[in-house]
C-alpha cells in the first residue's frame, strides 16, 4: 500500500500471551473430537459432520468465507477472503488482516483491547492505563507513549523535543494531549500553562486566575468575580491570493453568569453584540439575527433574518412557535412537537412514547422513528437517486435487524447490548454470539440463505440447487443437490444419492 512505502515491513508487536491462542484452540478442539469421535468426520468427511451445538461447520452466507463452532457460543474461527478471526467469546477474540495490515485482540472488550493498524499501536485498560506508539507519518520515527489516567503521562521518540514527561499533580509537560497543543504545569492546580495555536493562557489557582495572550488578542480574568477579553481585528491571505478579515471582539463579564458583555465579529460584515444580565434579561443583536429572552431561559423571542424564521419560547422548553423558511416548529411539551424546514424533520407525542426524525439531503435520506427511547427502533437510510434503502429494526432486547443496501439481511434475536451501541464490529465480534438464540441471514446477490438456532442445534443452509439441514447435535442431518440427497440418522447413512438405502454397515 502507498502510505507504507519505504517503510520497515510489518511485523506485529504482539509479544505477550504468544501461545494462548494455540493452547486454548488445541483444549477446545481435542474436548469436541473427545466426545465425536475421529472416526465420524473421517467418515463423512469435515464439511459433511455436523453436531451442533457441540460442534459444526459451514460456508458464510453474506460473505465469501467459512466458519466453525465449537461448544455453542464458547468457540468460533472464521476466514472472510484476507481476515481471519479466532475467538473464546466474551472472553478472548484475536482478528487479522494482512491485506490492511490490521490486527485486534479484545480482552473482555472494552475492558483490555489492543489494536494494530501498519506500524502503530494501542493497548488500552479501561482506558486507563494504555501503551501507544509506532511511526511519525512526517518525521518516520518511533514514537511510544504511556499513559496511567490521570496520574502519568509519557512519550519517548528518536527526536528528543518532542518527548514529555508529566507526573499530576506535582511536575510535567504534555504535547497534543487533553485538546492543547501544549500543556505545562508545577503543583497542579497552583501554576498551569497552555497552548491551542496561537493562544497562550496562564492559570494560577486554577480556574480562579487566568492570564491569556495570542496574535493579536489579550485578557485576564479573576473568576467569577472578573474577567475580560480583547481580540484585534486581523487580516489573513488564503490559498488563492485573497486577504481575508478575522474578526476581532471584546468580552467581559462581572459575577459570572450573572453579568456578561460580548462583542462578536468586530470588523466583518455581521458584528454581534450579547447583553446579558441572568436570570432578568438576555439580549443578542446582529444583521442576521436578534434575540431576547426575560427570565431566561423561560420566555424568549428570536428573529433570525438569515434562516428565515421567527419563534416564540413562552416558557422554554415547554411552549415553541416558530415560523419561516428556515424552521417551522409546534410544540407543546410532553404532549406533542411537530418541526420541520427543507432539511430536518423532527417530531414526538407525548414525549418519550413515540419520537420521529428525518434528515433529507440529497442524495441520502434518513428516516428513524423510536418508541420509548431505545425499546424499539426503526432507522432507514435511502438513496434517493438509486431507490435502494437500508435498514435497521431494534426491538430491545429482543431482536436486531440489518438489511443493507444490496439487500442483504440478518436477523439476530437476542440482542440486549446491540442497540445501544449499533454496527459496533467489537461488540458483534465478541459478545452477540453469546446471546444470539436465533440467527437468521440472506444473501440477496448469490440466493443463499441460513438459520440458527440455540448455536446449531438446528441450522439449515440453502442455496440454489443445494440444501443443508442439521438437527439435534447432528442426530438427523439432510442433505440435497442437483442429482444427490443424502440422509443421516445418529450419523449412519440411510439415504445416499437419488433416495437409495445405503448398504448394511455390517
Amino acid at each position: 500500500m502507498n502510505y507504507i512505502q519505504n517503510k520497515r515491513p510489518f511485523k506485529s508487536r504482539y509479544k505477550i500471551f504468544p501461545s494462548l491462542p494455540a493452547l486454548c484452540l488445541g483444549i477446545i478442539l481435542g474436548f469436541a473430537y473427545f466426545i465425536y469421535p475421529s472416526f465420524c468426520v473421517s467418515a463423512f468427511g469435515q464439511d459433511d459432520f455436523h453436531a451442533g451445538p457441540l460442534y459444526d461447520s459451514f460456508q458464510l452466507t453474506l460473505a465469501p468465507g467459512h466458519r466453525t463452532e465449537v461448544l455453542g457460543p464458547l468457540y468460533y474461527n472464521q476466514q472472510s477472503e484476507s481476515e481471519r478471526t479466532w475467538a473464546l467469546p466474551p472472553i478472548y477474540s484475536h482478528d487479522t488482516d494482512p491485506s490492511i495490515e490490521m490486527i485486534q485482540d479484545d480482552f473482555l472488550y472494552p475492558i483490555l483491547t489492543y489494536r494494530q493498524y501498519g506500524a502503530e499501536y494501542r493497548w488500552q485498560f479501561i482506558e486507563l492505563f494504555s501503551f501507544a506508539g509506532g511511526e511519525d507519518p512526517q518525521e518516520f520515527q518511533d514514537v511510544h507513549r504511556f499513559t496511567l489516567f490521570p496520574i502519568y503521562f509519557q512519550q519517548r521518540s528518536p527526536l528528543t523535543n518532542d518527548n514529555y514527561t508529566a507526573l499530576v499533580p506535582f511536575y510535567g509537560h504534555l504535547k497534543e494531549r487533553l485538546f492543547r497543543d501544549d500543556i505545562f504545569f508545577i503543583l497542579f492546580p497552583i501554576y498551569s500553562e497552555t497552548r491551542k495555536k496561537d493562544v497562550i493562557n496562564d492559570n494560577y489557582l486554577y480556574p480562579f486566575f487566568n492570564v491569556r495572550h495570542g496574535d493579536g488578542m489579550h485578557g485576564w480574568q479573576f473568576w467569577p468575580v472578573f474577567g475580560e477579553e480583547h481580540k484585534a481585528v486581523m487580516t489573513q491571505t488564503n490559498g488563492w491570493g485573497d486577504v481575508q478579515i478575522n474578526g476581532g471582539h471584546d468580552h467581559s463579564f462581572v459575577l459570572w453568569p450573572i453579568h456578561f458583555r460580548q462583542d462578536n465579529g468586530i470588523g466583518t460584515d455581521d458584528p454581534e453584540k450579547i447583553r446579558a444580565n441572568f436570570p432578568l434579561e438576555y439580549l443578542q443583536r446582529s444583521p442576521q439575527r436578534d434575540s431576547t429572552a426575560v427570565l431566561w431561559p423561560f420566555f424568549m423571542w428570536i428573529d433570525d433574518r438569515g434562516q428565515k424564521y421567527r419563534e416564540w419560547q413562552m416558557p422554554w422548553p415547554i411552549i415553541i412557535v416558530a415560523r419561516g423558511e428556515g424552521k417551522t416548529t409546534t410544540r407543546v411539551f410532553p404532549l406533542f412537537s411537530r418541526a420541520h424546514n427543507d432539511t430536518f424533520e423532527d417530531n414526538f407525542y407525548l414525549w418519550p412514547v413515540y419520537k420521529f426524525n428525518a434528515i433529507h439531503s440529497a442524495p441520502l435520506e434518513r428516516r428513524r422513528t423510536r418508541i420509548l427511547f431505545f425499546l424499539f427502533q426503526n432507522t432507514s437510510d435511502k438513496n434517493i437517486e438509486t431507490g435502494k434503502e437500508k435498514r435497521r429494526v431494534d426491538f430491545w432486547p429482543f431482536f436486531v435487524y440489518h438489511r443493507d443496501f444490496e439487500g442483504n439481511s440478518r436477523l439476530q434475536v437476542i440482542a440486549p447490548v446491540e442497540t445501544f451501541v449499533p454496527d459496533n464490529p467489537n461488540v458483534e465480534r465478541d459478545w452477540s454470539p453469546v446471546w444470539s438464540l436465533w440467527r437468521a441471514q440472506d444473501n440477496v446477490k448469490t440466493g443463499a440463505h441460513s438459520q440458527s438456532l440455540l448455536w446449531n442445534l438446528y441450522r439449515r443452509d440453502t442455496s440454489p440447487g443445494a440444501k443443508k439441514i442439521s438437527l439435534l447435535f447432528g442426530l438427523f442431518q439432510y442433505q440435497s443437490g442437483a442429482e444427490t440427497k443424502k440422509v443421516r440418522l445418529f450419523f449412519i447413512p440411510v439415504i445416499n444419492s437419488h433416495g437409495r438405502t445405503a448398504p448394511s454397515a455390517n
